[in-house]
Formats: structure tokens, sequence, C-alpha cells
């Protein structure tokens, strides 16, 4: 039987959540845990990555189990043995073809930034000591919906076929002293939205134009973008959506 975990971590402690050799991982967690219950080796495939010291408020791992685990009380046992830092939010059985990478339709994150100092937020934001005007980072935002080869806004070296995404939704919100962007599409690249991020609170800090956006869009230049690179802490993997075909039960404890 083939099974989905949700699972939300995070990520301060965890060098991404691919597993690495000599470094702690959300997924090398994730698996070591599930192998010691289940009493073999458990080897997940996540719906998408994350770097080092990104969080994640929803994943989803796939995992192949011959067995049942209704009515085991395999939800409770798996986030006892976890460390506090991930959760296994939900368990689902799913169609046996189904696969967490790529029948994933949607991917959304959300990155917070605090205007100012936030000890209570120390780890999950991006603590920004000026204000950005607001709307011309809206309007950044917008430039995102006209591309959709997103080569400048990608780290090198990542191990791609292509740099095509579409994106579906970009926008800002704000409340208080917090201003959160919010990205959704099909995919993203390695670092495409840290760099984003940083690309944009330079518009809104007036140290670059949209039209500066455009033409590093369309030149794909990195060495223009990746020099403005948002930290970790205040990116979030924030939902993936699928088919909801491929979910044939939820497992309940």
């Amino acid at each position: 039987m083939r099974y989905f975990a949700e699972i939300a971590y995070l990520g301060t402690n965890y060098h991404g959540w691919q597993v690495q050799p000599n470094a702690e991982t959300a997924q090398g967690h994730l698996d070591y845990v599930l192998s010691k219950l289940l009493g073999k080796e458990i080897n997940t495939i996540g719906s998408g990555r994350t770097d080092t010291g990104v969080h994640c408020s929803q994943q989803y791992a796939q995992f192949d189990y011959d067995g049942d685990l209704s009515g085991k009380n395999f939800l409770h046992r798996v986030n006892s043995f976890l460390s506090h830092d991930i959760a296994v939010n939900s368990l689902w059985q799913v169609d046996e073809e189904a696969h967490a990478r790529f029948d994933a339709t949607k991917r959304s994150y959300r990155y917070d930034i605090v205007l100012g100092k936030s000890p209570f937020k120390q780890g999950l934001v991006w603590q920004y000591f000026r204000h950005p005007d607001f709307d011309k980072l809206q309007e950044a935002a917008k430039v995102l919906l006209e591309f959709e080869d997103f080569t400048a806004f990608s780290k090198k070296h990542a191990d791609v076929h292509t740099h095509i995404c579409d994106i579906m939704q970009s926008y800002w919100t704000k409340e208080g002293d917090t201003l959160s962007f919010h990205i959704q599409a099909n995919r993203f690249l390695r670092g495409m939205i840290r760099i984003i991020v940083g690309n944009m609170m330079e518009v809104g800090m007036g140290r670059m134009t949209t039209d500066y956006m455009r033409e590093t869009l369309a030149t794909k230049s990195r060495e223009r973008a990746a020099k403005f690179l948002a930290p970790a802490q205040g990116l979030f993997l924030s939902e993936v959506l699928y088919p909801e075909e491929i979910f044939l039960k939820q497992i309940i404890d």
C-alpha cells in the first residue's frame, strides 16, 4: 500500500528537507522514525525540497508499506518519536500509482517580514529595520506573472531540465508590522523565492525599478538577480495540492 504523510516542520535545526550525508535533515529524521516503527527500511519521497533553515507548514511524503495502518494508533506513535520540531498532521492511503512529487499540481510558499525587532519571532521572520513602499512591492509581485522562464531567479548548478514555472498567484499582504509575500506555482527552482523576495525588497526601498526586474528576467542574468538573496528563516512551504481522486482514505487512529 502507498501512503502520504502530511507533515510540518521548523527548519531552523535542519539542513533542508532532503537526505544528505553527514547532515541532519527533516526527511532523514522522518525516515529513521518510520523505519523503526514499521520494522523495515523506509525511504520517503517528498512533494518538494526546502533549503537549510526554511520552514514548512505543509509537505507530503510518500512511503510504501504492505499493511493497513488504520486503528493502530500509528499517527500518535510517529509523533511521539519524532523530534519536537517535526509533526505528522495526517496520514492517507493513496492510489498505488500516486507520486508525492510528480502528482502535485500546485505549491504555495509564504515569506514573512517583520518591520523592526521581534524577539518572539526570532528565526521565523526576516527582521527588517526599514520600511519599504508597499505599493511598489505589490507592483513588483505582479511583474512575476508576466514571465515563465525564471533562470535569472534561480541558483546556479540546479539539477533541473527546465526553468519554466507557471506562476498562478503573486501578491503581498500587510498586517500590523508584518509583511507577507504569497506565491503559488506548479513548481519552483532552487533558491527562487528567496531571490525573488530579495529583488522585490530592493524595488520597495527604491533601489531598483520594476523595469530592471523585467530586464533581468528577460536576459536570464543570474548575476544581476542572485546578489539580492533574502535570508532563509522567513520562508515557509505553506501548501501542496493534488487531484482529490488520488486520496483513497484518511488513516484514523
